[in-house]
């Protein structure tokens, strides 16, 4: 008997993207016994609970009654996950589609070793099918910057190995691991939540894992830029919450603020080629919150 899985799909509107999801999911040969996916619904407004139910109505769905973000929607499901005693949860973007192997690589990598908290596949853009958008995450913790390896032609450059973190996009978790690692953390609302996750559970004493075997396509745009205003609010504050929370160093608190933000922010403003971008007021707005504690969703902003 093979592992359960509680495959968690968080869905906020997108009823296209999440059905096409769903029927990728439907084609996996991992044994549909030890398997369930469950639609975590952030209050959507395109009829996702019904439609889903009706198209697949062996799926799990649990209505949520407010959009709740990624965070705290995805922690419905993972308590889901606990409380009906799966061995893993996998976290999926319902903008994806996998490989019909997908949850047999993933559980062959974690079973490898129980100090593996999560495990993440090779995510490739659905756009471009063999370009890669991510294979695992590094944290430069001198400049607070948190990577995701990609955006090439896959060639096979990416062996399987231990990495600072997985794209929460897709990400197998161990659930034995969560009482002591904790659930994601609600404040971030989305952005760097699964980040800072990654680093609780190493310093817990697990480790993350990628795994190149295991294949997902990811609907996001090829030429996705972090400049429209919401975005540019959630990384900004975020970023900085992520460094709060794991109790970065003072020298990377100087590169973040002055030497990043600072000098992004100065030429967002000042050079003539950029004063068309978008992401000024986000990131004033990110660092004023911040700095008064306000988390949670993003006050209303353009983009």
């Amino acid at each position: 008997m093979k592992p359960r899985v509680a495959v968690i799909v968080l869905t906020y509107n997108g009823i296209a993207d999440t059905l096409a999801c769903l029927q990728s999911l439907a084609q996996m040969v991992y044994p549909g016994a030890c398997y369930d996916v469950v639609v975590v619904d952030n209050a959507s407004t395109d009829g996702t609970p019904a439609q889903v139910r009706a198209a697949f109505p062996n799926t799990i769905v649990i209505e949520n009654k407010a959009n709740l973000g990624f965070a705290a929607g995805n922690n419905v499901g993972l308590r889901y996950a606990q409380t009906h005693g799966y061995d893993y949860a996998l976290l999926l973007n319902n903008d994806t589609e996998v490989a019909p192997d997908l949850l047999d690589r993933l559980v062959e990598a974690a079973e490898t070793d129980q100090r593996i908290a999560a495990v993440g596949p090779i995510i490739y853009y659905h756009a471009a099918p063999n370009r890669i958008w991510s294979a695992g995450g590094s944290i430069d913790w001198q400049r607070g910057i948190c990577r995701m390896r990609g955006e090439e032609e896959d060639c096979g450059q990416y062996p399987a190995r231990i990495v600072d973190f997985v794209t929460g996009c897709a990400m197998l978790i161990r659930v034995a691991a969560l009482p002591r690692i904790g659930l994601l953390d609600e404040r971030f609302f989305m952005y760097f939540e699964e980040t800072e996750w990654c680093v609780r559970a190493s310093r817990a004493g697990y480790v993350c894992y990628f795994t190149p075997a295991a294949k997902v396509w990811h609907k996001i745009p090829l030429n996705a830029r972090f400049d429209r205003e919401y975005l540019a609010y959630y990384m900004t504050r975020n970023r900085l919450l992520f460094l709060r929370a794991t109790k970065a160093g003072w020298r990377t608190w100087i590169d973040a603020l002055i030497v990043q933000d600072l000098r992004t922010y100065l030429s967002l403003c000042l050079r003539p080629k950029w004063r068309t971008r978008k992401g000024r007021i986000g990131m004033r707005l990110a660092w004023i919150d911040f700095w008064r504690g306000r988390f949670g969703p993003a006050p209303v902003l353009e983009g």
